[in-house]
């Protein structure tokens, strides 16, 4: 007995693999942004399983820290220019490529060597996960623009950059944000340590 027409379930559409998502947004970075990508793609042609990476030293590095530095360092350098990413509670500024060479110098100089800071450059042979395009519905967890690049735009001159120690009238954006950085992670290190050792102290009672 044929099935009345009315109860015939409409075709659907494929759902997108995971694999094949992957890939439209490895496409859209090399396509939209110039960006080269990996972990996509194996060395059989076959997708990759895991979320697509960037290339950092290439275009640029990435300077990283804390989320809650991190929004304190926008505040406070609210001329500061170029992409900004989030992760989890992971920020990730990009600034010019090499500056993730100059960090430790960077830090030396501003006098924050040998402190523990929760700040890292990624540069040359680095990655980043790839935030999802921004106008692209993303996924839990995954990473996410805060400031999102601008396609078919040069990012490079944007990004913060090293011009040098002592030899200019204005300190360079990249030693400005580096200082800040520093500061703000030294800051909500502290905060960290201070809240955890007043919840560990005992309650006194008289």
């Amino acid at each position: 007995m044929a099935t009345p027409p009315s109860q015939v379930p409409l075709p659907r559409t494929p759902m997108p693999f995971a694999n094949g998502i992957a890939q439209s947004i490895a496409q859209w970075y090399e396509h939209e942004l110039g960006w080269a990508t990996a972990n996509w793609a194996t060395a059989e042609g076959l997708p990759a399983q895991g979320p697509v990476q960037l290339l950092t030293g290439l275009r640029f590095d990435v300077l990283e820290l804390p989320s809650d530095a991190g929004f304190a360092v926008l505040r406070r350098l609210s001329g500061l220019t170029g992409p900004v990413a989030l992760l989890g509670r992971r920020m990730r500024l990009l600034v010019a490529a090499g500056s993730a060479e100059e960090l430790p110098g960077l830090l030396d100089w501003l006098e924050w060597g040998g402190v523990a800071l929760d700040l890292r450059a990624i540069g040359a042979g680095g990655r980043m996960a790839a935030p999802t395009p921004p106008g692209w519905t993303s996924s839990q967890g995954a990473a996410m623009w805060l400031r999102p690049p601008e396609p078919r735009h040069e990012v490079e001159p944007m990004l913060p950059a090293f011009a040098g120690l002592g030899c200019c009238a204005e300190t360079p954006d990249l030693v400005r944000l580096v200082g800040t950085a520093a500061t703000e992670c030294h800051r909500a290190r502290l905060l960290h340590s201070n809240f955890a050792d007043a919840n560990a102290q005992p309650l006194a009672f008289s």
